[in-house]
């Protein structure tokens, strides 16, 4: 009985997994480790560690399960969706809703166990998390809404081990809110038509796929400068540049594999590129950072 019971929450665990497309962890993360290194200008305590893991598990998960939920009918409308979990009754809506709350209920309590300045601007990120799931009902800036709310994240980190927010912290907010927005807009050119049809904005949508891509690429042309920016004003060193250039080359590369005509590899460059680029980031400003 008891093993029945262990299989039964582990498929039930592996649902919602899936359902708040957990390996997408990858984008915000490493982003939130490079705030708290370069925040403690070095490897921040294990405490810090700990409760920004649990705040960054906390406040992700629980954000994409709410979009999950608030967007179930329109999933349920849209071919390319229709078979995402709520839409398919794999789970049910207060299940998933417990399980947002029980996320940013972790959130709240890892916020306080940080800096003080964490906890007072909470209402800040969690109204970013709300107001984002209804955004593509009324502006085609949902995307950089999104970035916003991920672009918190090595914000969030450098006011953990710092207990102060720094010019440094906003121009990392920066990048990764452009960086979000660029590949979330590309994403969103393989559902113009469907958007078009029932009123849903995006920038696709309003624009066309080839102005939506053309902003999308000025998106992360800003998301280098800003990276660029934060590496001059820390002082970083080569290993920092190094993995600022490969990122570089592999946005570019992104932006050559999608065209107005040929959509063919949108999910190759809007998610799996991308999965690579924060952990790459991340990886050379800790070497940066132990080297130096």
């Amino acid at each position: 009985m008891a093993s029945i019971r262990v299989e039964a929450a582990a498929r039930k665990a592996k649902l919602f997994g899936d359902l708040v497309m957990f390996r997408h962890t990858l984008f915000a993360l490493p982003f939130a480790g490079i705030g708290a290194l370069l925040g403690a200008r070095g490897l921040p305590s294990g405490w810090d560690t700990f409760w920004i893991l649990a705040a960054m598990f906390g406040a992700r998960n629980g954000a994409n399960a709410l979009n999950r939920l608030v967007d179930r009918d329109i999933d349920f409308a849209n071919p390319r969706t229709r078979l995402r979990h709520l839409p398919q009754g794999l789970v049910r809506e207060w299940e998933v809703l417990l399980f947002v709350v029980a996320c940013f209920v972790l959130f709240v309590v890892a916020a306080a166990m940080l800096e003080p300045l964490c906890l007072a601007l909470l209402p800040i990120p969690l109204a970013i998390f709300i107001v984002y799931s209804y955004t593509k009902r009324f502006t085609w800036t949902c995307h950089y809404v999104l970035g916003a709310a991920i672009g918190g994240a090595p914000v969030g980190a450098w006011m953990a081990v710092t207990g102060k927010i720094e010019f440094p912290a906003l121009l990392l907010g920066a990048a990764v809110a452009l960086w979000i927005a660029g590949f979330d807009i590309i994403y969103g050119t393989q559902d113009i038509e469907f958007d078009r049809a029932h009123g849903i904005h995006s920038v696709p949508s309003r624009f066309g796929a080839k102005m939506g891509l053309q902003i999308a690429a000025l998106s992360h042309f800003g998301t280098v400068v800003f990276l660029a920016a934060s590496g001059i004003w820390m002082g970083l060193g080569w290993l920092y540049w190094l993995g600022l250039t490969v990122t570089a080359v592999l946005l570019v590369w992104e932006h050559r594999l999608v065209s107005p005509t040929n959509l063919t590899h949108v999910k190759l460059a809007s998610y799996n590129i991308n999965e690579v680029v924060a952990p790459l980031v991340f990886a050379f400003t800790l070497l940066d950072t132990l080297l130096r």
